[in-house]
């Protein structure tokens, strides 16, 4: 993601948007970690996090908690070295026995680096059933990009 510099154009905006996509579905905290200033600062839902060690434990626990996790993050809107995106993803919590798709909206903040220095997160959490998942298993960031939010979704 660090390739992809400020200030940015539409066509960079989606490209960094895509890229941070397809990394986080990579689901390897600390690869997703080198995307983000090592002083980086997130809020993610009701907490808040900094530097490369924090964001690494995050994304471990996340995903240990969020199996079967698929994103798609689309481009909202964008300034010089500002991005906001709206996203969704899926995941099974084991716990809970059961199946949830995450509806949200981030915003970010880039270094001239091209790394994220902050991230702020929202997003809420929908029960759904196995046969309502957007995302099957296996599904690749090119299936993931053929789902779409639109009024047959709501």
């Amino acid at each position: 993601m660090a390739g992809i510099l400020p200030p940015f154009t539409a066509e960079t905006a989606h490209k960094k948007v895509k890229t941070a996509q397809a990394l986080w579905n990579t689901q390897e905290p600390a690869k997703v970690a080198l995307a983000y200033t090592e002083d980086t600062i997130w809020r993610n839902r009701d907490r808040f996090l900094q530097g490369h060690d924090a964001v690494r434990q995050f994304l471990t626990d996340k995903w240990a908690r969020e199996t079967g996790y698929k994103l798609r993050k689309e481009l909202f809107a964008f300034t010089d070295n500002k991005i906001a995106v709206q996203f969704w993803y899926e995941y099974y919590d084991e716990s809970q026995k059961s199946w949830f798709r995450c509806y949200g909206l981030e915003d970010w903040t880039f270094a001239e680096d091209g790394r994220m220095a902050k991230r702020q997160m929202s997003g809420n959490d929908v029960r759904i059933s196995g046969e309502d998942r957007w995302f099957a298993d296996g599904a690749t960031d090119s299936d993931v990009d053929k789902v779409s939010i639109s009024a047959q979704h709501w």
